[in-house]
């Protein structure tokens, strides 16, 4: 008989720590939190020092007599939660559920769901940290005060259903400021003007750009200006007056954070950071491996450190030693700094086995999990590897008064790059060439001259990727806090997705004008950081969290009133389509849905005809000739199928290619994006394909 409780989250995570327990231990899973603030009503007495009413959750009490009769039971009491300021929270409602005594030592928390990990942690049971419990509840306190408060007001104004929030208000405006910036750019011409340049020596063609008049950087922003230089060079003699070669050093990017993870993901996976954060829980809980039993793959996914433990740098150098070589391991382990405000009580995010290879639980795990455990393998073991070596030429020469520059680079030595590079914002790649070895004085001869125009981009849209990246950077939030802030915005139709950028959408410029005009602190992103200072400030015990919830809510309850009383009611008009309702005859209106925007009747609730937005894509099906549509599947995720569907089973997540066959059989053409990038044909016996 089990004489000792263990409680944990969820259910993956209870199996995965019980095997690493004695038949002493009874592990139970409280399936989440167990008490919350009521969803009927405010539940903060804002009379009395903000003081939280909670209550058990709904439908929890069976789970909750289960957890008091093996509390009961138990001679010790272990609570096991996450690692951070919600799994310390828990672990709090628990023991004022359980009855355990204040200062009691029940709380283990580990970084990693390893054998050492857990059974350390039961050898070393602390107090519940209430500072960390603190930090929790006033982040929970304010963002119930500021959501209930604000969002009736929204509701009466506005619009029914909608919602304001400390952090997804910032990330709103912050989608909202970039989409200002974008429709307010004005574009400024520049020209580039290169010459294709052959060295005779050796038959090489290369490209030399203008740089400027003499040694001076020259700007060219007229079609005269850059028609004038190509014309004058072309009767000059091209001379090389300087070469320099040399040598670079690119080192490997850090361990993973939860930023950067989701970063990375979005990037090279084109998950959203929901999907992320949901195979990366399941990663860290544990997997089931054949001859290992049930494993946790992963350290918490929750972190902005860059901290790596010694004994996981001492198993990654020695599989780079073994699987790489000598001449891929430094001489001594990489140590990467956390940036000055980080919370460095976790490590960053790695694998818990580093010799647990990809390719070693490809047929275990599921797409999602096995995709975010290569690239976090990758990228940890890569972050200890040694640095790529490149060759790098410069060339400058001369044509008559102008200056042009050639410069190339080849790689010499892959280093970590073997294994790893990290994705890029931009849709542009490294170029690896290293243009020919000329000498001083060397006349390579022009083959042509070529000014093309260009004007200045304004700022690209945000994608969920360098959104996630201007929160951090701004200090808005806390890597917890990332995922559900986007999908919160989305959710609510404040912003839309198209392909992989953000846009606002008509709701969300209307309630952040709003919100900028009478609540500019709440969607303030100075105040916004400033606050989640003095969370960590609670968490650090420096701060009474109650003085924290005082100095807030004081300016912020007259900027409420003031909103009452002045706020005009805004009718938000739908955009209107070209569709005609196949039932009434008017025409349709696009609305914002769960995924995206769909048509829908103007005249509900009379007619409630509603419909998907129908994208062509050109292409006819193989199957019967009928129209290729450009279709969502329920989780919002983008594929081609059959306008006749269901009749028609035909369907691809790859888009088809119009008004193009394969030339081999004929067949359908279809485009495959991401890293490996091609057009092939979809007959399989065929096997046509290109870049």
């Amino acid at each position: 008989m089990p004489n000792n409780l263990v409680i944990v989250e969820s259910p993956a995570k209870a199996k995965t720590i019980k095997q690493y327990l004695g038949k002493s231990y009874s592990v139970i899973a409280s399936m989440g939190h167990v008490r919350d603030l009521p969803k009927s009503q405010m539940g903060i007495d804002l009379k009395n020092r903000f003081e939280p009413k909670y209550i058990t959750i709904r439908g929890k009490g069976d789970l909750i007599a289960k957890l008091k009769k093996a509390a009961k039971d138990a001679k010790k009491i272990y609570l096991a939660t996450d690692p951070d300021r919600e799994g310390e929270a828990i672990s709090w409602h628990l023991a004022a559920l359980l009855g355990i005594k204040d200062g009691e030592k029940c709380r283990i928390t580990f970084n990693e769901i390893t054998k050492n990990a857990v059974q350390n942690a039961i050898k070393e049971p602390r107090e519940i940290d209430k500072d960390l419990v603190d930090a929790q509840q006033a982040r929970r306190v304010l963002d119930r005060i500021v959501g209930y408060t604000i969002s009736p007001i929204l509701w009466k104004k506005v619009k029914k259903g909608l919602s304001a929030g400390r952090v997804q208000s910032v990330a709103t405006r912050l989608v909202c400021d970039r989409e200002n910036e974008i429709d307010n750019f004005i574009p400024e011409e520049y020209w580039n003007i290169d010459a294709v340049l052959n060295y005779e020596k050796t038959g090489e063609e290369f490209i030399a750009s203008f740089y400027g008049k003499g040694s001076k950087k020259y700007k060219v922003t007229t079609e005269a200006a850059a028609k004038k230089i190509a014309a004058d060079v072309k009767n000059e003699k091209f001379v090389v007056t300087e070469v320099k070669q040399g040598e670079k050093t690119r080192k490997p990017s850090p361990p993973f954070t939860t930023s950067t993870l989701q970063q990375e993901a979005s990037r090279k996976l084109g998950f959203t950071v929901k999907r992320t954060m949901s195979a990366a829980q399941q990663l860290y809980e544990g997997v089931e491996i054949p001859g290992r039993g049930t494993v946790g793959l992963i350290t918490y996914m929750r972190t902005d450190s860059l901290r790596i433990s010694n004994e996981a740098l001492l198993a990654v150098r020695e599989l780079i030693g073994s699987k790489y070589g000598a001449s891929y391991l430094p001489k001594s382990a990489q140590i990467y700094k956390t940036k000055k405000n980080s919370q460095d009580a976790h490590e960053a995010v790695r694998p818990t086995y580093p010799d647990i290879c990809p390719l070693d639980v490809k047929g275990v795990l599921s797409g999602d999990l096995y995709k975010l455990y290569k690239l976090i393998w990758d990228r940890f073991v890569a972050c200890q590897m040694t640095a790529a070596v490149y060759d790098t030429r410069s060339i400058d020469i001369k044509a008559g008064e102008y200056l042009f520059k050639a410069t190339g680079s080849k790689i010499k030595f892959k280093g970590f790059t073997a294994l790893y590079i990290e994705g890029r914002d931009d849709e542009g790649e490294e170029k690896d060439m290293l243009i020919p070895l000329l000498s001083k004085g060397d006349e390579p001869i022009l083959k042509s001259i070529n000014p093309q125009q260009y004007f200045t981009q304004p700022p690209m849209r945000y994608t969920e990727a360098t959104l996630v990246k201007a929160l951090e950077e701004k200090g808005i939030g806390r890597p917890s806090t990332y995922a559900p802030t986007i999908t919160t915005i989305t959710a609510r139709g404040y912003v839309g997705r198209e392909k992989k950028q953000l846009y606002p959408t008509e709701l969300g410029k209307v309630v952040t004008d709003i919100m900028i005009q009478y609540f500019n602190d709440i969607v303030g992103i100075e105040f916004t950081a400033d606050m989640e200072k003095d969370l960590d400030s609670v968490e650090g015990g420096e701060i009474d969290w109650i003085k924290v919830i005082e100095e807030f809510y004081g300016p912020f309850e007259s900027e409420l009133k003031k909103a009452e009383d002045e706020i005009a009611k805004i009718k938000i008009e739908d955009e209107v389509s070209d569709e005609i309702c196949d039932k009434c005859g008017r025409n349709m209106v696009y609305k914002m849905g769960r995924f995206g925007k769909f048509l829908a009747c103007p005249g509900f609730p009379e007619c409630r005809n509603a419909k998907p937005i129908v994208t062509e894509t050109g292409a006819n099906c193989p199957k019967c000739g009928a129209k290729i549509l450009e279709k969502k599947s329920k989780k919002g995720k983008l594929y081609y199928g059959c306008e006749k569907n269901p009749k028609c089973d035909f369907m691809s997540w790859d888009a088809p290619v119009p008004d193009r066959k394969c030339p081999d059989c004929g067949g359908i053409l279809l485009k495959k994006t991401g890293r490996s990038k091609k057009i092939y044909c979809m007959n399989e016996e065929c096997g046509y394909e290109e870049k």
